[in-house]
């Protein structure tokens, strides 16, 4: 049980000195940016939390205590204000939708460049269902898949599907078992970088290891990892987010990248008007007609959704992931130091605990509970403020 206070470890000065690897101080309040985004320097001013906090303070403005972004992302305002302009011109009627998709580019541009990636190798879908059943469907029949067994049903259910139906092999092991379960008998292995339920992350270095000595294609949901941790994307077959989470845009949103490899053997199933090179002229009619790059996967898009993306993802990519990963697992740590836990690289503290969700709302906490266990986050709109009162609920 996680209810005693670590006398030993103490909020001050000091821990809030964490320094965080880039700058923000030539942030502007428009995010948009179309184009493919450009290499950040390595040199760059350091900040401290305190200053990345104000930096952000007037994009982000929870009520109370938010610690639940595994459930649910917050928006900037700026993605606010987007909304409610897309909306006014909506009820006004002077929409012109084909301009939603430069918001449709910018928001792959970004989405490519937070996880390191050629934005023209990435497509739009609206959930990781989506793209966890394609990638199960292009696969020959009497393929050997390898699954984690406590992972998010939006990877799992669709191959049990497609072994229900006897055209795949399945082998369902424990997470912690899930690399050395890798052999060169298995064709693909699939799993969330992140568990959703209690924040475990994979070594993914070993993972892009060992399938690559054996053959394996692998198949990432990036959900809980995107948007906090570093991802070298580049180096797996094919890789899906839902947005709404880390990456703080509205759900509907999301993205899939697939390697040019496994461009050869994915088959882009739910192909429609949105998958050609021009959606604007693939509406009707044969022949078929797909993008030869990453768009052919295109699911048709949320319009409202990207608008409201773009400039939530360019905020983001203008922060940087190295440094909201160094933020969030910072103050993660701090809260396990206070409950007297070793520290852990993930920003999702998952603890069993005996105190309800009841006493975090009473204390204005916003929370979870997954798999019988109390789910806390951490994520750049968080500060050591939330940590303390966490820490109180839970003592």
């Amino acid at each position: 049980m996680c209810s005693v206070r670590n006398p030993n470890s103490t909020f001050n000065q000091q821990q809030e000195k964490l320094i965080i690897a880039n700058t923000l101080s030539t942030m502007t309040t428009d995010y948009r940016v179309t184009s493919a985004p450009t290499q950040r320097s390595m040199a760059t001013t350091p900040l401290t939390t305190a200053e990345l906090e104000r930096s952000l303070s007037k994009e982000f403005s929870p009520t109370g205590h938010f610690l639940d972004t595994a459930t649910v992302g917050l928006p900037p305002m700026t993605a606010i204000l987007r909304f409610s302009e897309v909306i006014k011109d909506w009820q006004s009627g002077v929409l012109h939708t084909p301009d939603f998709d430069q918001s449709v580019k910018g928001s792959i541009n970004h989405f490519a460049n937070l996880v390191g990636v050629d934005p023209k190798s990435c497509a739009i879908v609206p959930q990781v269902s989506i793209t966890s059943a394609m990638v199960a469907a292009s696969l020959p029949e009497g393929s050997t898949v390898v699954l984690a067994e406590e992972d998010f049903t939006s990877v799992l259910f669709p191959f049990l599907i497609q072994r229900d139906l006897g055209k795949l092999k399945l082998r369902i092991v424990a997470f912690d078992q899930l690399l050395e379960s890798l052999t060169s008998e298995v064709d693909l292995v699939a799993v969330s970088a992140v568990q959703s339920a209690d924040g475990r992350v994979l070594d993914l270095d070993a993972l892009s290891e060992v399938a690559t000595l054996h053959g394996v294609k692998t198949y990432l949901d990036l959900t809980q990892a995107a948007g906090w941790k570093r991802i070298e994307a580049n180096r797996f077959d094919v890789v899906s987010v839902s947005a709404y989470k880390w990456l703080c845009s509205p759900r509907g949103t999301g993205f899939l990248y697939a390697s040019k490899t496994s461009a050869e053997w994915l088959k882009p199933f739910n192909a429609g008007w949105y998958a050609g090179d021009d959606p604007w002229s693939s509406i009707y009619g044969a022949p078929l007609r797909l993008s030869n790059d990453g768009r052919k996967y295109n699911v048709s898009p949320d319009w409202f959704g990207y608008y409201a993306a773009e400039p939530t993802l360019a905020l983001l990519d203008q922060i940087g992931i190295d440094s909201i990963e160094t933020h969030n697992v910072y103050l993660a740590n701090l809260l396990r130091s206070e409950l007297g836990l070793s520290e852990s690289n993930s920003a999702i503290v998952s603890l069993a605990t005996d105190v309800p969700l009841e006493k975090f709302l009473e204390a204005d906490i916003q929370t979870s509970v997954r798999a019988g266990r109390t789910r806390i986050t951490f994520h750049l709109y968080n500060d050591i403020e939330d940590v303390e009162a966490a820490a109180k609920v839970l003592s």
